[in-house]
Parts: structure tokens; C-alpha cells; sequence
């Protein structure tokens, strides 16, 4: 019994590894495995789905190195799971544990994709709205806790705009809770006040604290971080409304 009950997760296994490889530009590696049996598919349940997969490019300039994700029990449409498909007819819940490299980071910041969203970001600094176009972003990633930030951006401020280069160094102690702020250089152009610099560090745990990717019908909100040498590894928590099959990122 047990054998035949494997032959189902199997089947639906394998359908989804090649659906999903389907919708992703390119994959190195991917593994889904669906924990159930053909009694729970006609009654609509699951016990679960796990993926895990590495080299994941999703969309042009966004690669995941590795991506290993649990999903609790889901309902699912009877009918499209006898041939392979899974449907949700609930929302679930599920954890991911997601790895990018330092490259990627860098060559997913020259992206459209992210560059589009990272126009004309707007800051309050002390009632004065100062706004600010991100012209370069480099990542550096050297271990000890610490997020380097070197970059090029157009301050729109009083009627006024001019180019300012800066280095920052984040660190995070324990989680997204303790990052601070343990540097900042200006680099090129006039310096700015230290009101600015606050500002600009609440709209950094602003955009890391909300759930502002969305891969068509899931919502990801970033738990925690970790800093690796030259790699990132993010606790993520998700909502899947349904099965993916493009990515988008949503405005902050």
C-alpha cells in the first residue's frame, strides 16, 4: 500500500517539478515532492508540498541560489490533481529558506525589474519630502554580520537636484530587529545632515519589513537574515493563493 500511495505523490510530484521548471528561465535543479495519496486527492487534501531547487533564474537578473520551502496541510481541486495539476482552493501557509549570492544581489540591481522600482523613492526628514533616484548599487557581502552598500543616487530636494555617491555599512547582530547602522561615508558631492541619514535608515527597515514581493498569487514577508561571506540566506514566510507562474515585485 505504501508503494502504491508513492507512486501517486510521484506522479503529481514529477508533474509539478516539470510545470513549474517550465515557468522559470532557467533551473540547475528542482525537486517537489506533494505527501499524499489517491484517498486525500479525491477528499481535496494534502498533507504538504516541499521544493527544493538551486539555481533558480525566475525572471532576467533575478537568480536564487537555493530555495528549500515546506508548505503545511492544503486543499486542493480533486479533479485538476488527477492529471497532474495542483490547484489550491485555499490559501497556505508555508516557510522558505532562501539563499542569493552577492553576484546575483549585484546583477539583479542592474535589472529592469528592480530598477524601475526603485525610482523616485521619497523620504520625510523632518516634514521636508527629500526624493532620491538610485543611479548605482553595489553589494558587498564580507562576512561578520556586515552589509556594504556603495552606490550613486540624484537628491531632489528644495526645488533642487544634485549627485551624491556614498558608502554605508550595515551590520545585524541577531535579526532584522538589531540592524544598525555602522557607517556612512560620503563619497562624492556635498555631504548630507544626520536627519537624513535616519531617515534613510527607517525607510531601509521600512522596505525590508514589508511583504514586497509577490510571485503572481504569493506574498512573501521577509522574518529574518543572515550574512554570509559573499552570500545572503533569508528566512521568508509566505501566503500561496495559488500555484506561480511569473514573478512580479510590488511597490513599497
Amino acid at each position: 500500500m505504501l508503494d502504491e500511495n508513492r507512486l501517486e505523490e510521484k506522479f503529481l510530484s514529477q508533474e509539478a517539478e516539470r510545470r513549474v521548471s517550465e515557468k522559470l528561465d532557467t533551473v540547475e535543479e528542482i525537486e517537489i515532492d506533494v505527501q499524499t495519496d489517491l484517498l486525500k486527492i479525491v477528499q481535496g487534501q494534502a498533507d504538504g508540498v516541499s521544493v527544493a531547487g538551486q539555481g533558480l533564474v525566475i525572471q532576467e537578473g533575478l537568480r536564487v541560489q537555493e530555495i528549500k520551502l515546506q508548505t503545511e496541510s492544503i486543499a486542493i481541486n480533486p479533479f485538476s490533481a488527477i492529471f497532474g495539476q495542483i490547484e489550491l482552493n485555499e490559501p497556505v501557509n508555508a516557510i522558505a529558506r532562501v539563499i542569493v549570492t552577492e553576484v546575483d544581489i549585484n546583477h539583479a540591481l542592474t535589472s529592469d525589474l528592480i530598477r524601475t522600482q526603485m525610482q523616485n523613492l521619497q523620504l520625510d526628514v523632518n516634514g521636508d519630502i527629500v526624493s532620491f533616484e538610485p543611479q548605482k548599487i553595489q553589494v558587498f557581502l564580507p562576512g561578520d554580520g556586515k552589509i556594504e552598500c556603495r552606490g550613486k543616487v540624484l537628491l531632489k530636494e528644495m526645488g533642487n537636484t544634485r549627485p551624491f555617491a556614498y558608502t554605508v555599512i550595515l551590520r545585524l547582530r541577531t535579526n532584522l530587529q538589531s540592524m544598525m547602522l555602522e557607517s556612512f561615508n560620503c563619497t562624492e558631492g556635498e555631504g548630507v545632515s544626520i536627519e537624513f541619514v535616519t531617515a534613510l535608515m527607517h525607510k531601509a527597515k521600512e522596505l525590508i519589513s514589508l511583504p514586497y514581493f509577490k510571485w503572481e498569487d504569493i506574498a512573501f514577508s521577509i522574518k529574518d537574515i543572515k550574512v554570509e561571506i559573499g552570500s545572503l540566506i533569508l528566512l521568508v514566510e509566505t501566503q500561496v493563493k495559488q500555484i506561480p507562474s511569473s514573478l512580479t515585485v510590488l511597490s513599497p
